[in-house]
């Protein structure tokens, strides 16, 4: 009987850890495929909480990658001036806004910034993530436990990597920019 005990208890927490894994999944629709993310909960619960958030109610649907920079990063995330599909679109502003939402403590944590990272973007303010992240093309180690790493991409890095570029002179500021099409929790 024990025994019995045992083994349904070890399934029950297996079936537990598959779920909160599978809630812990995203997937980011680009022009030239779908990108499987996983979020990290454990190290930046309120990030997480906030991209999930974000994501879910549509609000990062049509949002350009607006700095993109060879070798280094894909920023994305500007929900106020970087929505290609709404009124308040202004590519000459994205990057400069945010959500409605209030910004976030910073958790920086000790995860690197290897390629495929999700990093939350923010100002010289460490507390002052709100919804703008960037994508590394290349290992960061300069930014780590600087910038608070929320996740790292599973599948589809090939189509980051395919993300228009931005001018090099220009600080990545993208003209035509790419755009995330959409972004769900799996």
């Amino acid at each position: 009987m024990n025994k019995i005990l045992i083994k349904l208890l070890i399934l029950f927490f297996l079936i537990i850890n598959q779920s909160n894994a599978e809630e812990n999944i995203m997937i980011l629709k680009l022009k030239d495929g779908d990108v499987k993310i996983e979020l990290f909960e454990d190290v930046a619960p309120n990030h997480v909480k906030r991209i999930k958030e974000l994501a879910d109610s549509g609000k990062y649907d049509n949002v350009v990658f607006h700095r993109v920079i060879d070798g280094f990063m894909a920023q994305t995330g500007d929900v106020k001036f970087g929505n290609s599909g709404s009124k308040d679109f202004d590519l000459r502003r994205a990057g400069m806004g945010g959500s409605d939402l209030p910004d976030l403590n910073q958790e920086f944590n000790s995860l690197p910034h290897d390629r495929g990272t999700l990093s939350m973007a923010r100002s010289s303010d460490p507390n002052s993530a709100n919804s703008q992240f960037f994508i590394c093309f290349k290992p960061a180690p300069f930014l780590d436990r600087q910038y608070t790493v929320f996740g790292k991409v599973l599948e589809g890095m090939e189509f980051v990597d395919k993300i228009k570029r931005g001018d090099e002179s220009n600080n990545g500021a993208v003209t035509d920019p790419d755009k995330i099409i959409s972004f769900k929790s799996k």
